[in-house]
């Protein structure tokens, strides 16, 4: 908490005292002769979520300035709701042990430690399945990358002997049909050099890092309004929340620039028509992020595993090589490209190591 700074931590002491003296409040007006039943302490405990959910939303409105609703839109999902109800149990359990005896606190304290102990253990399994989808899609993107570069490598060395051997025809010499066929397949062979090229860039992504810190802020910024023209054709509602905090990192602006336009291009088309694209800048863990989530209708379960894979898309017009690129790049970048969506709508986050000065 120390490390939160101190901002924070009145807010949330205000808060907790709040919410907490409300039920107090409510509790002393139920109170009668005979204790609480089970109706009446579940109403306290559910007047006390309530009022923390709204006042928790209301600070983060206005520390970051994003609306009570969208923040409630993308924050309060069914495991936000099934974790409350956790905690609801617990404190159900403990308003029935905490008689004001010694046994009573003994009891409460073997509450708390259970059931934190069973927190730290479906914790510890979700970052291990987090870990693990995370490890699985560098693997698979690790193969597919050394795939195409074996192929593209085989490929580019064949075509430039074609394009050469071409080259030295003379076609001065050819009549009118056979200097047409020739002119044809060198641009055919032009051609597929250069999406052979552009081929291998998407597979191993150059990265000139610039000297100076590229700002996630800026940047995001800057990509949203790349994609105005993009979105006032669905007329897609395109949001930003920049962090207050430093999320400078060591980057490529024009490859990053690029990953975060394809992540809200990609969003955009998702979205339904007038839907919303959200971005969001902070840090998690130290590290500065940049999410970008739509309303649309998500990624369905068995197509979660092949996101990242080349040629894999669910539009109808795409080539299915945006992610793959932007998780090279990202890569390039020792940073994480992750999906982090769900029924209510599809999220990839980019997270990168902070700028050492």
């Amino acid at each position: 908490m120390l490390r939160r700074g101190t901002w924070p931590i009145i807010g949330n002491a205000v808060m907790a005292a709040s919410y907490t003296s409300v039920g107090a409040i409510v509790a002393g007006m139920l109170q009668s002769s005979v204790a609480l039943g089970v109706g009446s302490r579940l109403l306290v405990l559910t007047i006390v979520n309530t009022l923390s959910w709204f006042l928790v939303a209301a600070g983060l409105s206005i520390r970051s300035g994003e609306s009570i609703s969208s923040i409630v839109r993308h924050n309060f999902t069914g495991p936000f709701y099934v974790a409350f109800a956790y905690f609801t149990l617990a404190a159900l359990v403990c308003s029935y042990l905490l008689d004001g005896s010694l046994l009573g606190y003994l009891l409460t304290a073997i509450v708390f430690v259970l059931s934190f102990a069973l927190t730290d253990t479906i914790a510890g399994r979700r970052v291990r399945s987090v870990l693990e989808s995370e490890l699985s899609d560098a693997d698979r993107h690790l193969f597919h990358s050394r795939a195409v570069e074996g192929v593209v490598h085989n490929l580019r060395n064949h075509m430039a002997t074609a394009i050469g051997y071409l080259r030295e025809i003379d076609v001065n010499r050819l009549d009118s049909v056979d200097r047409e066929a020739v002119e044809t397949a060198k641009a055919a062979a032009s051609d597929a050099a250069t999406v052979l090229q552009t081929l291998s860039q998407g597979a191993t992504p150059r990265v000139n890092f610039a000297p100076d810190p590229i700002d996630l802020n800026e940047l995001a910024a800057l990509a949203l309004g790349m994609a105005r023209p993009r979105a006032r054709t669905k007329e897609v509602v395109l949001s930003l929340r920049e962090s207050p905090e430093d999320v400078k990192v060591k980057a490529d602006p024009l490859l990053l620039r690029e990953v975060v336009t394809n992540l809200i291009n990609n969003a955009i088309d998702a979205a339904p028509e007038k839907g919303e694209v959200h971005a969001t800048v902070g840090k998690r863990g130290g590290s500065p992020y940049l999410s970008v989530a739509d309303n649309g209708p998500g990624v369905a379960e068995e197509n979660r595993h092949r996101l990242f894979e080349p040629h894999f898309t669910t539009k109808e017009t795409g080539t299915g090589l945006g992610l793959f690129m932007s998780y090279g790049v990202v890569r390039e970048h020792q940073g994480r490209l992750i999906y982090e969506g769900n029924r209510r709508g599809a999220a990839f986050t980019v997270v990168l190591p902070p700028f050492m000065r």
